[in-house]
């Protein structure tokens, strides 16, 4: 089996992020990026359980924002100067 065929069949943080970000652009803005990950994993038969090893930084950065604005989890403090 060719190379390219082989990488084809597995799944790396850098396709499963590139597959994310294209999902949550072509929606223009209609599904977040949390859905966006849920959706892609339904459809491909992924399980929830294996995605935090799918997740590139970028990814988790924008999933991380994405969560704190919609009050999922604590927004950390750090850098933030009092004003």
């Amino acid at each position: 089996m060719p190379k390219e065929q082989l990488d084809d069949k597995f799944l790396t943080p850098t396709k499963f992020s590139a597959e994310i970000e294209r999902l949550v652009h072509t929606s223009e803005g209609l599904i977040s990026y949390i859905e966006a990950v849920v959706t892609y994993c339904q459809e491909n038969e992924i399980e929830l359980e294996t995605v935090p090893k799918l997740v590139s930084k970028p990814l988790k950065e924008r999933l991380k924002n994405e969560a704190q604005r919609l009050n999922y989890m604590k927004a950390s403090s750090k850098g933030v100067l009092p004003l």
